[in-house]
Formats: C-alpha cells, structure tokens, sequence
C-alpha cells in the first residue's frame, strides 16, 4: 500500500541523521535530535508532541559544538543523552545533560558529564541499555567495542572493559539486547556479531553482506530485526541463526534503518535513502507461543506485509524511532532537517490498540 504522509512536521534548520524517542519522559511524547552542519554552529532539538495530537512543539534548543552523527537517550533521566560528533577528521562521543527549562525553550548550554575519550579509532555508535536504570554504557568504534561504568551524580565515566575486534571487520553500530544486559549485537561491513559482555568475547556471528541496521525484538527473546543494502530486512531467530525466520523486500535503494515496536511486535518500521519510511506486519512466532488474537480480529490474514509506504520525503531517511509512551506512534528524519511524527492507529487490530489505549490513560 503506498500512502503519502498525514503526518505533523518539524523543520530544523540544517541537515540532520539522527533522531531518538525520549522513553525517560512518561508524562509527554518527546523526542530529542540533533543537526550535521558542517559550517555552522550545531543544535539539538527537544521536541514534544502536543497534548491534541496537532503539533509539534520546541520545548528546548540548544548549541551543539560540532556535527551529530549519533544521538540516543538515557532510559532512565530524560535530561541525559548521548552524542557521537566529528570535527574535520577527528570524531569524539560524550554523555549531555540538559539544564533545567523553567518554561523557556532557548536555554543555557548543555552540560557535558562525560566524555567518552579512550577511543583509537573512528566512533560509531553509543548505547544505553534499553530496560530502565543500569550503570553501564557501550560506545562502539570502527575497530572495538568499550564497556563503560557511568555515574551521573558524579560525572564520571570509567572503562570497565574493551574488545578490538580485529582488523578484518570494521563496525558501524550495534544493539544492546534488552532481555539481557550481557548480549550485544553488533554491525560491520559484512556481518552481525554477538559479544558476551561478561568476557567480551564473540558467541556467535552471521555472515551476511551490507548490513545497516539491527534492532531487537522487547516483546519476544531472541528475535532480532536487520536492514541490509542487499537483501532488505530480515528477522533472525537468534536459536536458529543460520537463515533468517523471515524476510522484507525492503527499499528502492539503501536500507538504512529498521525499528521493532515496542509493543506490538508484528510491526516493524524500516527507513531507506530512497526517502521512504515503510510500515511492515510481519507475524513472528517463537515455538511454544500461543496466538491470543482470534483470525477474525488479527491483521495477519494479510497477504502483502507491507502495511504502507510514507513516500512524501524530499531526502534520504536516516533517523526514525517508536515512541515507547505511545507506540503507535513513531518519528522519522530525513537529511534535509525535515522531523515527521505518524500515527499507525488505522494499522492495528482494534481490540488491541483499545487495550494499549487504556493502560496509557490510567498511567495517566
């Protein structure tokens, strides 16, 4: 199904990758996003989705000193994030804190906590772990993976361990796993990798070309989502890794990104450089589970996966994100600065999404 987008905009004001769903903030939908200008002075962007739904609103801007590669925020404070950032040839990572608002939206500068400066090689990637409080955060280069004690009362970070992961691959990201704490997925040229971070060691890998992105699965154990330049997307069974459960045609061109709902597990989101964000159900049945749907209220009936197609960017996608507090919602970023937030009610099974609908109003 193609569709063009009902969605509400955001414009920033240069070029942008990168966008994440403040999940710490469980009063209001916000989303926090940075620029990648490479001649002027970078911001970051705190977004909040209006009470009616209608708009999107700047609840923060800030100055950021160089260009936002990466962007992800703290689960548990919604005032921390991470950025990694370059300045001409060098890259550097640090852990942010925003100052208090006091109902003004240009605020003083962010506060930097920690930097995260024991990298040799070019920063990729920054990771919390996705559950809720934990002490511990991944930063991810191009030739190692670094285990960090991070304490944000003090400020500080230290290097609990690190792993070179050998000079025949070179890493792009990576996904911490969050039904456990000690399992990393992570991205290179040529292939996943799973480390255990109790010995920073591998467990496992799968060889496949070009892969983008990966997420895993919250609702279900051991499924794991990726986005590859050849193959489009596929779903793993991380039990059976020799061929992937599943697989999406995925986009036109370049498979940047791939997002699992936090709550509804069929629904898979996947962004392209052929400025497109595509909406996917794509039923996944661990053995042993039991449908709870009946056939007649369940949207896997469908034939096609493809739910729809949001084809309307001017730019490639690189940035996309579930809104945790509301996940039938979700926001994109194209590079030309453009946020979209979407709404996927129509997409659910009516049953379910009158369930969801309830528990967020009583947490309410």
């Amino acid at each position: 199904m193609q569709g063009g987008s009902k969605g509400i905009g955001y414009g920033l004001k240069y070029q942008a990758r990168c966008i994440a769903d403040v999940k710490a903030d469980t009063e209001t939908t916000t989303f926090i996003t940075g620029t990648l200008s490479l001649k002027e002075e970078n911001e970051v962007h705190l977004i909040k989705l209006s009470s009616s739904e209608t708009e999107l609103i700047c609840e923060g801007l800030f100055s950021h000193p160089n260009e936002i590669w990466d962007l992800a925020s703290c689960p548990f404070d919604p005032r921390i994030f991470s950025t990694v950032f370059s300045s001409g040839e060098s890259y550097g990572a640090a852990i942010w804190k925003i100052p208090e608002l006091y109902g003004q939206s240009n605020s003083p500068q962010l506060e930097e906590l920690a930097s995260l400066d024991q990298h040799t090689s070019k920063i990729k990637r920054i990771l919390w772990w996705p559950s809720g409080s934990h002490d511990k955060v991944i930063s991810i280069d191009e030739e190692n993976l670094l285990l960090w004690s991070f304490d944000s009362s003090n400020k500080t970070t230290q290097v609990e361990s690190r792993e070179s992961v050998g000079m025949l691959h070179s890493l792009s990201g990576g996904a911490w796993d969050p039904h456990d704490r000690n399992a990393l997925a992570a991205t290179s040229d040529s292939s996943i990798q799973f480390w255990d971070l109790r010995t920073m060691k591998k467990t496992n890998t799968i060889e496949h070309a070009h892969v983008r992105d990966v997420d895993y699965s919250i609702k279900k154990q051991n499924i794991l989502v990726s986005a590859e330049d050849e193959t489009g997307i596929c779903i793993w069974d991380m039990r059976m890794p020799n061929v992937p459960m599943r697989e999406l045609p995925g986009h036109a061109h370049w498979t940047w990104a791939v997002r699992s709902n936090p709550e509804y597990d069929n629904l898979i989101l996947s962004a392209g450089t052929d400025s497109a964000v595509n909406l996917w159900l794509a039923p996944i049945s661990n053995s042993g589970d039991s449908t709870t749907e009946s056939s007649a209220d369940s949207p896997t009936r469908r034939i096609d996966p493809l739910l729809n197609s949001y084809s309307d960017y001017e730019d490639s996608v690189y940035g996309l994100t579930w809104s945790s507090r509301q996940p039938w919602i979700f926001a994109s970023l194209s590079y030309d600065g453009r946020v979209v937030v979407e709404s996927v009610k129509s997409f659910l099974p009516k049953k379910t999404y009158m369930v969801q609908l309830l528990s967020v109003r009583l947490q309410w």
